[in-house]
């Protein structure tokens, strides 16, 4: 009984081999070499879904990159705890300094001081710039313009009474303008008005009153319903007399800064004493005279002592001393200075 089925099952088995060598046959060289292609997929995808990640997990990463990365985190939290550490301190020495509580946020203060200046437009002060003497200036003495300009509105925006600024007679496409563009940033966003007209044509001429240094008269404060003009004017070569003469032949007062009334010339070894003045230099006197309603500490804002200039002896009323007969006060320091342009 067994050979018989063990005889079975060798027939069976040749059965198969010869059904499998008729395969072969009739597939040939091409199906052999699609069945390994199959095969090599089959082993591959096994391959992949070993190594695979259960899904939903963190994305897989060696310990030498684990290790790096809480380095690095250790590194950004040290960082951010220091800049606190640090702020905090730098908030405490404030506090401490100034002995009041902790300063405003930058935001609060921008918002402070455009409130500020809005409200000089309609109730503070207002000065004018003459802009319409650049047209023969040079590249440098036009730098050096642009420069105080950028000075002047800083001063401006640091007052606690500002005035409302205008600058006259300047075009967006002068040279001027694209020097103001390229040296002062945020020029385009100031807070004050820029126009063409002129600042005659702008004003009614019984409310201006342009400052020059060759007037005869000498300014006694600022009025609320004044319009001041300075000349936004550099020249080298210091040509006199060209704000006074554009103020006359529009019919227009002027008046010049008391120098002469509160400062006397101080001895110094190359005996230079100069009233010539940059218009920031004007701005900051006539800002500080506003605040205070003092032409000594104003004149000693923005006359410094390299102007060979220095405050006379003062009474207890604030006024200067009279000089003595042929204009000398103590010191044999003469009290008159020839005119010079600003």
């Amino acid at each position: 009984m067994d050979w018989k089925l063990e005889g079975s099952a060798q027939k069976t088995e040749s059965h198969v081999l010869q059904e499998q060598e008729v395969i072969l046959e009739d597939t040939g060289e091409d199906g052999i070499s699609e069945s390994f292609q199959l095969l090599q997929i089959d082993l591959e995808c096994e391959h992949q879904e070993r190594e695979a990640p259960p899904t939903g997990s963190a994305v897989w990463c060696s310990k030498n990159v684990q290790r790096k990365q809480r380095h690095w985190e250790k590194i950004v939290a040290a960082k951010k705890s220091k800049r606190k550490q640090e702020k905090e301190r730098r908030k405490a020495s404030r506090v401490e300094n100034s002995g009041i509580c902790p300063q405003h946020s930058k935001r609060f203060l921008r918002s402070l001081t455009k409130e500020k200046l809005l409200e000089a437009k309609h109730s503070g002060p207002r000065l004018c710039i003459d802009l319409s003497m650049t047209h023969h200036m040079s590249k440098k003495e036009l730098s050096r313009l642009a420069g105080q300009l950028r000075r002047l509105y800083g001063s401006n925006k640091k007052a606690d009474r500002p005035f409302w600024i205008c600058l006259t007679g300047f075009t967006t496409d002068s040279a001027l303008y694209e020097e103001c563009l390229r040296m002062n940033d945020g020029f385009s966003s100031y807070l004050l008005d820029i126009t063409e007209e002129d600042c005659f044509s702008l004003f009614p001429l019984e409310t201006l009153v342009y400052l020059t240094p060759d007037s005869e008269h000498a300014l006694e404060g600022v009025d609320l319903d004044k319009v001041y003009i300075l000349g936004g004017l550099v020249d080298e070569s210091i040509q006199k007399k060209v704000t006074f003469q554009k103020a006359r032949e529009h019919s227009v007062k002027t008046a010049r800064l008391p120098i002469q009334e509160y400062m006397v010339r101080s001895q110094n070894g190359k005996n230079y004493h100069s009233e010539i003045l940059a218009i920031n230099q004007v701005f900051d006197i006539l800002s500080t005279y506003f605040e205070t309603q003092n032409w000594p500490e104003a004149l000693k804002k923005g006359v410094s002592s390299r102007k060979g200039y220095v405050l006379q002896n003062l009474v207890d009323d604030g006024q200067p001393k009279i000089a003595s007969e042929g204009g000398e006060v103590a010191g044999g320091a003469l009290t008159k200075e020839s005119s010079k342009q600003w």
